[in-house]
């Protein structure tokens, strides 16, 4: 009898070890890993849970326990980031009055189908920068605990303005409505402000921190490009945030406001419109990132051209600056600067994020370089680089395929087919 328990141990030891080596097998015909700008043909990356085990030469026979994923028709990359989302709004002509007929549940339950629509176009990681109710942070924590469906997030929550400046939360309203915000609602004055400001996104579950160093577009405000802090307040928004672990994202068009921002440290300049060969230059000494968003910029020409469309004090910047941006981002690629994807998805329709990648080659970027600064590029932006944003083995399973080859035709980025996230897929 003893004989017999043993042997039945040694034979569930067995079943259980072969099991444990099951895995999910893609058959690549073409990977772009995002190591470097190679493109591989012929490869199988092994999936072990939710990590790369190995990425082999040649297609592996899979086994019997193995799941098999054929993606021999498709180019096979990393998951792509989007560095600039917001996921608690879309714009339209109604988007001025819907905080007085949307509550925060009625944003973030409409917040969770624009992340889901995200993932399933194949961004796999996103930083949602700016927003109201700490929509971004429950986003965040829902699809951490896999209550909803969308890509992984990394939040700045609200956004921290000046008073009257392009993230103030009360702009364009009637007098008697506008109050006094202050740090909390994410409006300083002064260092003192800016330290709290960034210490109370801390508190509310931000991972970076948002700012709006100069005017915007589509805010109710005259100037969409002058700048709105101060040395002084940019320095303790920058060092506080180092304290607290999180880097800063920066809104910016005007020159003056963005340079300060840059001086000060900052991580990425958000849209850069009247950057010149002075910025660039001083952000390539920093090592500061340009996200161009050029697709938000070409949404608000678009709309500009539409009467009625924008209020009176937003649609001559729309016209102005966004018809701008695409041509700084011919410029800054030229001069070196470093650049990492991002669209202000939610200023346009989500889902259509892909379209940065035609307007980033239309602009002279290749397509290969654009695919990298939506993958491992932006990953070193958010300082995962170890964990995500390329196809190695150790890393973190974020995959997606396109059918064909996105890199003789960009169209194909819109074609997503396949989408896993931390090893479980969500699209095939």
């Amino acid at each position: 009898m003893q004989k017999k328990n043993r042997l039945a141990l040694a034979l569930a030891f067995i079943a259980a070890s072969g099991s444990a080596q099951a895995a999910t097998l893609i058959h690549a015909g073409k990977l772009i890993s995002a190591e470097d700008k190679k493109v591989l043909t012929e490869r199988t990356i092994v999936i072990d849970g939710d990590k790369i085990s190995a990425i082999e030469a040649g297609y592996r026979k899979p086994g019997d326990a193995d799941t098999l994923i054929d993606l021999r028709q498709h180019t096979v990359m990393p998951g792509l980031m989007d560095m600039h989302t917001h996921f608690y709004t879309q714009f339209s002509p109604t988007v001025y009055s819907e905080g007085f007929t949307m509550n925060e549940a009625d944003y973030a339950l409409r917040g969770a189908t624009f992340a889901e629509k995200t993932l399933l176009s194949g961004f796999t990681t996103v930083r949602e920068l700016g927003d109201n109710h700490q929509i971004s942070t429950a986003l965040k924590k829902a699809i951490a605990k896999g209550y909803i469906t969308g890509p992984r997030i990394f939040a700045a929550g609200k956004s921290i303005a000046t008073t009257g400046g392009h993230a103030d939360p009360t702009n364009g309203v009637a007098y008697a409505l506008m109050a006094d915000p202050g740090p909390k609602e994410g409006v300083i004055n002064g260092a003192d402000d800016a330290r709290k400001a960034v210490r109370q996104r801390y508190k509310e579950g931000s991972d970076l921190i948002k700012i709006t160093a100069t005017g915007g577009v589509l805010s109710v405000a005259k100037s969409g490009s002058n700048p709105q802090f101060t040395d002084e307040e940019l320095h303790a928004i920058v060092s506080t945030a180092n304290d607290y672990g999180m880097k800063v994202a920066v809104h910016a068009h005007g020159k003056e406001g963005m340079e300060r921002a840059i001086r000060a440290g900052v991580a990425s300049i958000e849209h850069g419109t009247y950057m010149d060969k002075a910025t660039m230059a001083l952000m390539r000494k920093q090592g500061t990132y340009y996200v161009p968003t050029i697709s938000a910029g070409k949404w608000a020409a678009d709309k500009a051209a539409i009467a009625g469309f924008f209020p009176e004090l937003v649609w001559p910047k729309a016209a102005t600056i966004g018809s701008k941006i695409q041509q700084t981002f011919t410029e800054a690629y030229k001069a070196g600067v470093k650049i990492a994807f991002g669209t202000d998805a939610g200023v346009f329709e989500h889902g259509n994020n892909w379209r940065e990648f035609i307007y980033m080659t239309e602009a002279g970027m290749p397509a290969i370089e654009a695919i990298l600064s939506a993958t491992i590029e932006g990953a070193k932006l958010l300082g995962v680089e170890q964990e995500l944003g390329s196809i190695k083995a150790g890393k973190i399973a974020d995959i997606i395929a396109v059918p064909g080859d996105p890199l003789t035709d960009i169209n194909q980025m819109g074609q997503v087919s396949f989408v896993m996230k931390a090893g479980q897929i969500y699209r095939q």
